[in-house]
C-alpha cells in the first residue's frame, strides 16, 4: 500500500523577522512527524500572514492541492494555523468538502475541534446540503414543465447519432454555468444532468466548463 499524500502547511501571523524563527520551527517539526506517520509531503506551504485573513495564496494553494487529487492529508501545527475564528472553521469546512483529513501535530493525530465548533461545521453541511437539493430540486421541476409543455426530450442529447465514431456530447453549457456560479461541485453537476437523461461524466463537465472559460476569455461569449 503506497503512503498518503499530504501538504504541510505553516503560519505565523506578522512578517516581523523574528517570527522567521517560529515559522521554520513548525516546518521541521511536521517533517518529522510526517516521517512517523508514512507521509509523502508533496509540497510545503508557509505564510506570514493574519488567521482572520481568508485571502492567503498559500491557503488557496493548499486547497488546489487537496482539491486536484494531489494530497489527501494536511498537517498543521495546530488548529488556529489554519486560522482564527470564523475563518478557521470555514477553511476546515472546505477542506473537508474536499475529503482532507487534518492532522494536528498538537493532538497526535486527526484534529480534534471543541463541541462547538464540531456543531457549527454540521450545521453549516447540512445548510449546503439542503441548498444542493433545493436547487436540484428547482431544475428538476423546470425539466418536467419544459418536457410536458413543450415535448422537451432531455434524453436526446448526442449529435450524429448512428454515424459511426465517437460521439461528442452535446452537454447545456448555461445550465452548466448556472450550476457552477451556485457552488456545485462538478460531480454534482454530473449527477444533476444524469438525472435529466444526459449521457455525460465528471470529467466531461470539467472539461466543458473549461472550454467555455477558455472561450470566455477569447471575447466568444458574452459574460452574464
Amino acid at each position: 500500500m503506497g503512503r498518503i499524500k499530504g501538504v504541510i502547511y505553516a503560519r505565523v501571523s506578522t512578517q516581523r523577522t523574528e517570527q522567521e524563527t517560529s515559522l521554520q520551527r513548525q516546518v521541521d517539526d511536521l517533517k518529522a512527524w510526517a516521517d512517523t506517520l508514512s507521509c509523502e509531503v508533496v509540497e510545503v506551504i508557509t505564510e506570514q500572514q493574519s488567521g482572520f485573513d481568508l485571502e492567503r495564496e498559500g491557503l488557496y494553494r493548499m486547497l488546489d492541492e487537496v482539491r486536484s487529487g494531489k494530497a489527501e492529508v494536511i498537517l498543521v501545527q495546530d488548529d488556529t494555523r489554519l486560522g482564527r475564528g470564523e475563518a478557521k472553521l470555514a477553511v476546515i469546512h472546505q477542506l473537508s468538502r474536499c475529503g482532507a483529513t487534518i492532522f494536528s501535530l498538537q493532538s497526535g493525530g486527526e484534529l480534534e475541534l471543541e463541541a462547538g465548533e464540531s456543531t457549527v461545521l454540521a450545521i453549516m453541511a447540512k445548510v449546503e446540503e439542503l441548498q444542493r437539493k433545493w436547487m436540484s430540486q428547482k431544475i428538476s421541476w423546470g425539466m418536467r414543465r419544459a418536457i410536458h409543455e413543450r415535448g422537451y426530450n432531455p434524453a436526446v442529447n448526442l449529435k450524429n447519432q448512428g454515424q459511426g465514431g465517437r460521439s461528442r456530447k452535446e452537454v447545456p453549457i448555461e445550465r452548466i454555468v448556472d450550476l457552477k456560479e451556485k457552488r456545485l461541485t462538478f460531480e454534482e453537476i454530473a449527477a444533476t444532468l444524469q438525472g435529466f437523461g444526459y449521457d455525460v461524466s465528471r470529467a466531461t463537465v470539467h472539461r466543458r466548463y473549461r472550454e467555455w472559460k477558455a472561450s470566455l476569455e477569447e471575447g466568444e461569449y458574452i459574460s452574464k
